[in-house]
């Protein structure tokens, strides 16, 4: 029933900001759960009214709101009233002067008592733009930081996961705990090359040997 209920709500709110009534634009990629569902409405309403980039940028600033512990502290406290949270963050988001797309998301969230889950929400929206934009996600985890020299060289080794048109969007990590060696995450794919999961494979070849 909560499913039933969401989906409605979500499809409400891309065709209430885009008429005439229409089925949603589907994003290039999807991403599950709750906020995947409020993303793909935003993405399918942002799409029909040729607004992608401007609501990208808007959310950016919606973000660095959600930051700030006082507002944070609001949106997260389940004690506050939705009405007050609504008001509290709607004059925010008037200061800022987001286009009525953003606002009636934001909106939308607060009436359903979702707020909390709206960096969430961010997060899958900005992962459908960089799919709708060609780009590719890549994240390296490496014991230390990689200098020039390595960091091209595995740039130019990622490039050969790509198909036409796309471009890898890099995020690299360091992490002292898996070691050495590298895991890498592109697109679906995910690659442990650590030193920590090599050591923990033969610990466990040799317990069972």
């Amino acid at each position: 029933m909560a499913a039933l209920m969401l989906g409605q709500q979500v499809r409400q709110f891309s065709t209430s900001v885009a008429r005439p009534v229409a089925k949603l634009m589907k994003p290039p990629i999807q991403v599950y759960g709750v906020e995947g569902r409020y993303a793909t409405a935003l993405f399918s309403a942002a799409s029909k009214q040729k607004k992608l980039d401007q609501v990208e940028q808007e959310l950016g600033s919606v973000s660095t709101m959600i930051k700030d512990p006082k507002l944070s502290s609001v949106v997260t406290n389940p004690h506050i009233k939705r009405s007050l949270k609504l008001k509290i963050f709607g004059d925010a988001l008037a200061k800022a002067k987001l286009s009525p797309i953003t606002i009636n998301f934001i909106n939308v969230l607060a009436e359903n008592g979702r707020l909390p889950l709206t960096g969430n929400v961010i997060t899958a929206f900005e992962k459908m733009m960089s799919a709708h934009r060609g780009e590719v996600i890549c994240s390296v985890t490496t014991a230390q930081p990689l200098d020039a020299v390595n960091l091209a060289e595995l740039k130019v080794a990622l490039n050969g996961f790509l198909q036409k048109g796309e471009t890898i969007k890099l995020e690299t990590k360091s992490d002292p705990s898996i070691l050495g060696g590298m895991i890498v995450s592109i697109g679906d794919k995910y690659v442990d090359m650590s030193t920590k999961t090599k050591i923990k494979k033969l610990t466990k070849l040799i317990r069972e040997t």
